[in-house]
């Protein structure tokens, strides 16, 4: 049971290929009017022109019929959409150029809101793997992701959910942008390991037992699919443990040296 078509619908094609076209605009000017007095990484602007280029080409034909129609193709899908477009975004800190080009108000208002204690839990590291994780679960071992090819509604909530819970738990991970009451790095690198190792065991479920089950894909097709899960998934959290780590690094370098002792 698969979609036809190549190209994506209305609905997906505002959320996934308009609204972040507009969203690198303003990120854009944003940066640009930064850099005219202070200093903003290049690298940053790179990153997040990467991500959401990743975004809107897995949304794009040939892509978008592709994964129509072939589960592997919809895998590079939805590694582009969850992993590695999010990776992309995350690192460029929209976040730390949103509160640099806001009014202080604004930006005291922004982390007040992110201060409430259900904004707290949702943006939670342990949280977020849930959502994202615990998501794919749902939708690879459970007719979710047969129901989803077949309703217009949940086939766009599924793109839009890889976008958002893979950005929240890159972001609660490793995101370079503020987090007021972000857990210790201990707690954030034992969720990053535990969610490393639940992907690679769904990728393994899925190569082993035939799933997602109910659609017409041959077990041929669904274990190619299984190994770009698990193969990808690898690259794409090995460099979130790079961001880690780098952030981590970059902020010792910057304290005295009786504090980083």
């Amino acid at each position: 049971m698969h979609h036809t078509g190549g190209a994506p619908s209305a609905a997906l094609f505002i959320l996934l290929v308009i609204m972040p076209a507009a969203l690198l605009c303003l990120y854009l000017l944003a940066a640009v009017r930064i850099r005219r007095t202070a200093r903003w990484s290049a690298w940053r602007i790179a990153s997040f022109t990467t991500g959401i280029a990743l975004i809107v080409t897995s949304m794009l034909p040939p892509l978008a019929g592709w994964a129509h129609n072939d589960l592997r193709s919809h895998m590079l899908q939805h590694l582009l959409l969850g992993m590695f477009g999010p990776l992309g975004l995350v690192f460029g800190a929209p976040g730390s150029l949103f509160l640099r080009s806001v009014s202080a108000q604004t930006a005291r208002g922004t982390m007040n809101v992110l201060r409430i204690r259900p904004v707290r839990f949702l943006i939670h590291p342990v949280t977020a793997a849930f959502l994202d994780i615990g998501g794919m679960y749902l939708l690879y071992l459970t007719p979710f992701y047969a129901l989803s090819m077949g309703n217009p509604v949940l086939f766009v909530f599924l793109h839009l959910h890889f976008v958002l819970s893979g950005y929240l738990f890159t972001w609660s991970v490793a995101g370079p942008d503020p987090a007021p009451h972000r857990p210790s790095r201990a707690v954030r690198l034992t969720v990053i390991f535990l969610a490393t190792a639940a992907h690679a065991i769904l990728g393994k479920l899925m190569y082993g037992y035939g799933y997602p089950q109910g659609i017409s894909a041959s077990i041929e097709e669904i274990q190619a699919a299984a190994q770009w899960m698990y193969y990808g998934g690898d690259v794409a959290e090995f460099c979130i443990i790079i961001g880690f780590f780098a952030a981590w690094f970059r902020q010792r370098s910057t304290l005295p040296d009786a504090l980083a002792d």
